[in-house]
């Protein structure tokens, strides 16, 4: 971002956050409550397309939560993606230096006093705050308790994930002591095998004693969206507790996909309008912004996905009436805004990674779907340009045509402002302001068939067993299916199918890769798989929480 510039980048459900683009310690956490909305009443969300639902009723300010940093900047999915082989925010001159937080997430260089942990552990105990404050209340239904129970334990995954040894505090007002990541594990297994009723999963798990019910509302958590989050749990057991659970996880999986009224997204079963069609393409070939309709995977994380027949659990996210998503400003370059009509310009921020583009196959709908890549035009089909660019031709002369180049020059101090493919995944509308109405998947079915996939390869150490179930998801791809597949192969395509995800940096680190050197990164050590407990939080606890190793 400009160093001349203070922006406030977006209001979290627990954060006003003020930023100083070239002085960035750490958000300023306010009691602010997203979208005004008050707990027992019902109100309406509207959609992009003109479509409403309803999201507030009795535990609906606890659902909200969720809206804290899962798809905005400097929080959870910021130190998930750049801390990952995916993306890097790398510093353009004077713009995003930031203190020099960015280049440490990169680099693996990340100290306590990183202001995008804290305000992920801030993120994640005033959510697990507001849950405990809404199971105190009286008239709660079974099943409002149960998913009061499962959301509470995403919370404490997210944590258990990231920071490892964290107190899990289960009553309003209540301190407890500092947790192992097996007990974090074992408390969080607990509950929500507890909401489902059952004692464990199995390949004939039955749900008939289950307080969670079916229902299709894809923002509250049901009996598919908690045995979904156990398949991912268990797929990480082994990172967690060292004790493999990958039979379970496959089963979980399984049992998701065969009982479940959810589809892969197809041609045939999912097509939107595109709201991010421009007036005139000009030379713009990108289909993406001038076909009538997105169709198959790009509709599946358009501006009007609510009803998406693949997505199990999300968190639904609306530009109007408040939110927390702003892709569209983190990533893209600032005469962008003349594409798309945002009510302001982009930051120019985030990159994706050489390497992890071109993993890509020119023939992926997901490659299409998922980035911007090359000369950039306004809505009217003119070809836009960077009038502040630095970057040079061959000749000696400034090359001012905005045109985002999958090669990125360096990660610091002067990463070429149109370097790197540009983050689409979630895609645009015209006239967005500062937020997005994109609904961000937490579980959804294609996680389900990869799970299920790596879970019986690993189960039995042999990973021609992943096939089947993977070449499911490269089909929807339209890339060639796989005759044989190992570990690497495997890993590349979760990372192909859940890019911009949050799930890169949990993958890398399951697979062993996490701290390997890739691009503007050399090697990192093993204690760098968690993170540092933030400063703040250790001195507020008066010595009852104990730093990870090596921090």
């Amino acid at each position: 971002m400009k160093n001349f510039k203070k922006s406030i980048y977006g209001l979290l459900s627990i954060f006003a956050i003020v930023v100083a683009c070239t002085d960035l310690e750490e958000e300023l956490v306010s009691d602010f409550t997203e979208g005004a909305t008050i707990p027992g009443v019902t109100i309406d969300i509207a959609a992009t397309d003109g479509s409403s639902q309803a999201v507030q009723d009795q535990i609906g300010a606890a659902f909200e939560k969720l809206r804290g940093g899962t798809a905005g900047h400097n929080n959870y999915w910021s130190v998930q993606s750049v801390s990952s082989d995916e993306m890097q925010v790398g510093q353009k001159g004077g713009d995003w230096y930031d203190g020099g937080i960015w280049l440490d997430m990169h680099k693996h260089e990340y100290t306590a006093a990183s202001g995008p942990l804290t305000n992920t552990w801030n993120t994640a105990y005033n959510s697990i705050s507001e849950v405990n404050l809404t199971l105190a209340k009286t008239g709660l239904s079974a099943n409002e308790i149960a998913q009061l129970k499962v959301l509470r334990a995403f919370f404490y995954w997210r944590l258990m994930d990231l920071f490892g040894n964290v107190k899990v505090v289960s009553a309003v007002g209540q301190d407890a002591p500092q947790s192992s990541r097996v007990e974090m594990f074992n408390f969080i297994e607990s509950e929500i095998l507890s909401a489902l009723g059952i004692t464990a999963v199995s390949a004939s798990t039955d749900l008939t004693n289950s307080d969670l019910n079916t229902s299709s509302k894809k923002y509250r958590i049901n009996q598919y969206a908690a045995m979904g989050l156990l398949s991912r749990i268990y797929l990480n057991a082994e990172v967690y507790t060292g004790t493999a659970r990958y039979q379970e996880a496959a089963d979980a999986a399984s049992w998701v996909i065969d009982n479940g009224p959810y589809e892969l997204t197809t041609k045939s079963n999912s097509v939107v309008k595109n709201l991010a069609k421009v007036a005139n393409p000009g030379d713009n070939t990108n289909p993406m912004l001038i076909n009538d309709e997105l169709v198959g995977y790009p509709a599946m994380f358009a501006p009007n996905n609510q009803d998406n027949v693949e997505l199990i659990w999300t968190v639904p996210f609306d530009g109007t009436n408040g939110s927390g998503m702003n892709f569209h400003m983190m990533g893209l370059h600032q005469p962008s805004q003349f594409t798309f009509n945002f009510d302001s310009q982009p930051w120019n921020g985030y990159q994706t990674l050489t390497a992890f583009y071109n993993a890509y196959e020119n023939g992926d709908v997901r490659k299409q779907s998922n980035f911007l890549v090359g000369q950039q035009y306004s809505y009217a089909g003119l070809p836009l340009n960077d009038w502040a660019a630095d970057d040079f031709d061959a000749s000696g002369q400034k090359s001012l045509g905005l045109a985002y180049t999958p090669e990125i020059n360096q990660l610091a101090p002067d990463s070429e402002r149109q370097s790197g493919a540009r983050m689409y995944k979630f895609s645009h509308a015209q006239f967005e302001r500062n937020e997005k109405s994109n609904d961000f998947p937490i579980i959804r079915l294609s996680e389900m068939y990869m799970n299920r996939a790596e879970g019986l390869a690993r189960a039995a150490g042999d990973w021609s067993l992943a096939i089947p179930d993977t070449n499911v998801i490269r089909k929807r791809a339209e890339v060639s299916e796989y005759s044989s597949i190992d570990a690497d192969e495997f890993l590349a395509e979760r990372g192909r199918e859940f890019y911009q995800e949050s799930l890169r940096r949990i993958d890398l680190i399951r697979f062993g890769k996490y701290g390997e050197a890739w691009q503007f990164k050399s090697a990192s050590p093993d204690y760098k798989t968690l993170m540092p407990i933030p400063t703040d939080a250790i001195t507020a606890s008066n010595g009852t929480l104990e730093q990870n190793p090596g921090y």
